[in-house]
Parts: structure tokens; C-alpha cells; sequence
């Protein structure tokens, strides 16, 4: 009895070998997989503020209709995402991003401007009719023409004078897109041109809000 219980407990043993043996032959076939941490979400960037210096015709401007109302929500999209509290690295402020020499030639104290929606909203109606007056013959002569393949229309004209200034819209329009301009940021005349074109501003006047 014991001499058949010794081959009994031996057979197992050989069979347990054989099985640790297979199961570490197999394991050592297995590809080792590494999983790393999983990483911090990185913060969201926005990408068309003048801080970003990467404003392209990519962005997407939300569509809030044609008409003046609009063009300077579209343009304050682009210019800050519509903050009112929006100050860049070179001290532009604002929903529109008015510069202090702006805000001087407005007559408008530049602290309250930051504090004050209503003020910013006013202030931009009447930089834009400023600009408009000014450019009054060349959005007549240039209006429906093509330069470089873009149409000029007056919105176009009117937000390329907010980027660059109404005189650099200027030489732009008379050298024919010889004498272009950017902002510090290395966006276009070109680009607002195009991309404000073909709004309605004939509510300019008696928009108020």
C-alpha cells in the first residue's frame, strides 16, 4: 500500500512540473504590454485672441446674421471671443480691443472703458462711424472691385481699418494690395478683408445698444 501511494504521489509531482513548466513557457510568449499614466488634459487654448498670434481664416465664427449687429459681434468673436473683460499682452482692451490711442481719440477714460459694457458697445459704433466717414471715397470707388482675388465690400473695408488703421486700409486699397499691413500679431488686411466681407451696415446710424 505505501509503495503504491509513493508512485501515486510521484506521478503528481511530475504533473505539476509538466504544468509549471507549460505556464511559464506560455507566459514568456506573451507580449508585454506597458500602460502609462494617464495624462493631465491639457488646458484649452483659445485660438484667435490677438495673445494667440495664430489668427487664421480657420477659426469659425458663429453666424449671428448679416446685418450690423452681425459684423461687430463676428469681429468681437475674433478679437477677444466677446469679453468685455479681455486685456492682451500689449495692453489692447476690451470686447473690441481698443488700443489707449483709440480710447484717447474717443475722449473715453480707459479705466472706466474696461468696467463699463455699454461704454465698450458705444465706443465701437462710433469708432466704426469714424471710419467709415473717413473712408467714405474709397469704400464708393473700391466697393464691388476685386484685389488679389478678394472682393472689397464696406464691411470689409470698415474691419480691416479696425485692425490696421484707416490709413494703412488706405494705401492698401490705391497701391492695389501692393502696400499691405499687419497687426502685431501678423494678421492681414487681406484677411479681414475677406473674412468680414458683404455685411449690411446700413443700420449703422441708429444701432445703439
Amino acid at each position: 500500500m505505501k509503495k503504491y501511494l509513493v508512485h501515486i504521489f510521484g506521478l503528481i509531482a511530475i504533473l505539476l512540473l509538466v504544468y509549471s513548466y507549460t505556464a511559464l513557457e506560455n507566459e514568456a510568449r506573451e507580449p508585454v504590454v506597458f500602460i502609462p499614466d494617464r495624462p493631465e488634459p491639457k488646458p484649452a487654448v483659445f485660438p484667435q485672441w490677438k495673445d494667440s498670434a495664430t489668427r487664421t481664416d480657420e477659426v469659425k465664427i458663429p453666424f449671428v446674421g448679416k446685418d450690423f449687429v452681425g459684423f461687430k459681434e463676428a469681429l468681437a468673436f475674433n478679437e477677444s471671443g466677446g469679453r468685455y473683460d479681455a486685456v492682451n499682452s500689449l495692453g489692447f482692451m476690451g470686447k473690441y480691443q481698443f488700443g489707449a490711442g483709440t480710447l484717447r481719440q474717443l475722449h473715453i477714460d480707459r479705466r472706466e472703458f474696461l468696467r463699463n459694457p455699454r461704454l465698450q458697445e458705444e465706443a465701437f459704433r462710433r469708432y466704426v462711424l469714424h471710419n467709415r466717414k473717413y473712408l467714405e471715397k474709397e469704400i464708393r470707388l473700391f466697393s464691388g472691385k476685386y484685389i488679389h482675388g478678394i472682393k472689397i465690400t464696406e464691411s470689409g473695408i470698415l474691419a480691416a481699418a479696425h485692425l490696421a488703421g484707416a490709413g494703412a486700409v488706405k494705401r492698401y486699397l490705391y497701391s492695389h494690395g501692393r502696400e499691405s499691413a499687419t497687426d502685431a500679431y501678423g494678421t492681414r488686411i487681406e484677411d479681414y478683408l475677406r473674412r468680414f466681407a458683404d455685411y449690411d451696415l446700413s443700420s449703422l446710424t441708429r444701432e445703439r445698444r
